[in-house]
């Protein structure tokens, strides 16, 4: 009996498979990619407002802006105003991503929640939260309850909308095999859908932190004593282009800086998760 062997040249259509390649950038390479849009939007503005382009009335040079960031942040007024903004997103965003994970599992895991749940939620995500403002300083006030609460009101439904989905596409088979085992539905529910669905729940929740820095905007407009909206209100009245500019950066830093965690946390927690990319 013979066999019959074929040579990689002698078979038509296929090709030889080749080793993978090293494709990793060097970190550097990396960061200044990153950087280079900013620094050419940072260069674009300083230059227009060096030439004249830009007037101060109009906008504030990157100079100007740096120069009074110092001294409100040595006179104790930014960092004040830091605080304050920040303490309500951070409020706002655990009100409305603790809302938005409940009411999601119990939405995608069961057929009784999904019911019950999921088309009050739809109506409701309908609605602009900018449209409650004057609902909620009607009901709670103008105090920090109604603008805690108007930043949860935003937070809750991309996370609500992202679980549910995370946790209707876990495999069935993993839970099925899970329930063989014994586990009800509370330990089902921890132990393979939760960690099935930790994807759409990071995704859900990078969602809701940008949304909470949107409607920390939105709720310092409503009666403001302190924060970055009171900054930016008292910088309005008196023409300082520099600290309305310098709360617009402020705002996307803080931004930034909380996705920026959010994508850590995501790399630290589910390590064996990485994208497709070309490079």
């Amino acid at each position: 009996m013979s066999v019959t062997t074929h040579t990689e040249a002698g078979v038509e259509g296929l090709v030889a498979p080749q080793p993978p390649r090293s494709s990793g950038r060097h970190p550097a390479v990396t960061l200044a990619l990153r950087a280079a849009g900013p620094v050419l939007l940072l260069a674009a503005w300083y230059a227009a407002t060096a030439t004249g382009a830009l007037t101060q009335d109009v906008l504030a040079g990157p100079q100007d802006v740096v120069n009074t960031f110092g001294e409100l942040w040595a006179d104790g007024q930014l960092p004040e105003a830091l605080r304050v903004s920040v303490t309500r997103a951070g409020l706002g965003l655990l009100l409305g991503a603790s809302a938005g994970l409940t009411l999601g599992v119990v939405s995608g895991f069961t057929r009784l929640g999904e019911e019950l749940v999921d088309s009050s939620m739809q109506a409701l995500r309908a609605i602009p939260f900018l449209a409650l403002t004057s609902l909620f300083i009607v009901w709670f006030g103008i105090e920090e309850a109604s603008k805690i609460l108007l930043i949860g009101v935003a937070c809750t439904f991309p996370m609500y909308i992202n679980v549910s989905s995370g946790v209707r596409n876990v495999d069935r088979k993993v839970v099925e095999a899970a329930r063989s085992f014994g586990l009800g539905r509370l330990a089902v529910a921890r132990e393979v859908v939760l960690p099935g669905a930790l994807p759409s729940i990071f995704a859900g929740l990078r969602l809701s932190t940008t949304l909470s820095v949107i409607a920390l905007i939105a709720a310092e407009e409503i009666n403001v004593t302190a924060g970055l909206g009171y900054l930016m209100a008292r910088a309005t009245d008196y023409l300082r282009t520099d600290i309305l500019a310098l709360c617009v950066l402020l705002y996307a830093v803080i931004g930034l800086a909380a996705d920026l965690a959010l994508r850590l946390a995501e790399r630290v927690t589910m390590p064996w998760r990485r994208a497709v990319t070309i490079r």
